[in-house]
């Protein structure tokens, strides 16, 4: 099973397993704060049973007790309003700064709106013969509230904390296929080198006894072409040397080598600005890319069509378009396109768009994306590149 596949997977886990402890915190917490609630509820209604105590107190009354109750209140929000909607009097309140009216305008509002949410407790006044009453409006305490928002907080922290392992996660990973991909690219540029520096030097033997023969300059054209394609690989993995290039050149000259090594069923259209566009680019790596562009859009038309590259500037930015009439690509493979190891061909490796897109995005920061594809009708990639 390919690794993208392990991560996908380890990624669905991390989201189910952050899934399930959300429910379980929200639902602990649910249940936890209404048993809170209710605790609160009865406190309350035993400190409204001692402030009616207190109201209709004689000299029988144990007002030791009954103030024992009111005092003992240290942490619930309270607010005495009387059927007028008039503080009789409060406490716990965190209030601004002010004169007692001001106070008492504040706290009239607060209970006013505690009463409308239903978190009060009506008192008939029992001496009243028109049945005057006061309400008992409470706030949840401050541990309440705080335990309200914890559940959140949490939550919080382990989606953090889930995050954080899968950037960590993908880092390494990232890392380590850097180190993959530099060694594999330095292993074979090494294991080129020998026979091109033979078939070098057997070229120039052959040139010297048949000076005369055409195909000399072939064999030499062929080998350096493998010479080039060795110092790319060389260069994977180190910091390419960047340096002034005519993009209009460098692209003619690749079309130019594909279009002599493609069927004549092909045509290579371009459409290039009059005038010079010139981009820092590491020439070598950066011609690899377009051709592997050109070759995936020649595998794409099956032996005809046409294949159109465009260059546009917009501001600072150059905007490149490789154009294919071929098969397209499905939308559902679109976004797998430049995944290492993925591929349509039955003879592909999956490693020409994958390379390509670390060319552009690691050496030449840049962009490169599937720009539109639609099956039967053709595909465009788009580069996109700052001068």
């Amino acid at each position: 099973m390919p690794w993208t596949d392990h991560i996908h997977q380890i990624k669905v886990l991390l989201v189910l397993g952050t899934v399930l402890i959300a429910v379980a915190s929200l639902l602990m917490s649910h249940f936890l704060i209404s048993d809170l609630e209710q605790e609160e509820r009865k406190k309350m209604e035993v400190w409204a049973e001692a402030m009616n105590t207190l109201n209709n107190a004689d000299e029988r009354t144990d007002l030791n007790l009954v103030l024992k109750v009111l005092n003992g209140n240290t942490t619930i929000p309270v607010i005495v309003m009387d059927q007028a909607g008039n503080v009789q009097t409060f406490r716990n309140l965190s209030l601004p700064q002010g004169s007692p009216s001001d106070s008492l305008r504040r706290a009239a509002v607060i209970g006013a709106r505690l009463r409308t949410m239903g978190q009060c407790i009506r008192i008939t006044i029992a001496d009243a013969a028109n049945k005057d009453y006061i309400d008992v409006c409470y706030d949840n305490s401050r541990m309440l509230k705080l335990s309200a928002v914890y559940p959140f907080v949490q939550l919080g922290a382990v989606i953090i904390l889930i995050v954080a392992a899968v950037v960590a996660l993908l880092t390494s990973k990232r890392a380590e296929q850097n180190r993959v991909w530099a060694g594999l690219s330095k292993e074979t540029a090494h294991q080129l080198g020998t026979p091109i520096s033979s078939l070098m030097a057997w070229t120039e033997i052959l040139r010297e006894r048949y000076p005369q023969d055409e195909l000399i300059p072939e064999i030499d054209s062929d080998v350096k072409r493998l010479q080039l394609i060795a110092d790319r690989f060389s260069k994977i993995g180190s910091t390419p040397e960047s340096v002034p290039a005519n993009l209009n050149e460098l692209i003619a000259h690749v079309v130019d080598y594909m279009s002599r090594r493609t069927s004549d069923k092909v045509c290579f259209e371009l459409r290039l600005p009059s005038e010079e566009v010139t981009v820092n680019l590491n020439v070598q790596l950066f011609e690899w890319v377009i051709e592997n562009l050109c070759k995936n859009a020649v595998d794409a038309l099956d032996g005809t069509g046409t294949i159109i590259i465009g260059i546009i500037q917009v501001g600072n930015r150059v905007l490149i378009d490789v154009t294919d009439t071929g098969k397209g690509i499905r939308k559902k493979d679109v976004r797998h396109v430049f995944r290492p190891g993925f591929t349509t061909k039955q003879r592909g490796w999956g490693l020409g768009l994958p390379l390509a897109k670390r060319i552009v995005e690691d050496y030449h920061h840049g962009k490169i994306r599937v720009k539109e594809s639609e099956p039967g009708h053709g595909t465009t990639f788009r580069i996109e590149l700052r001068n």
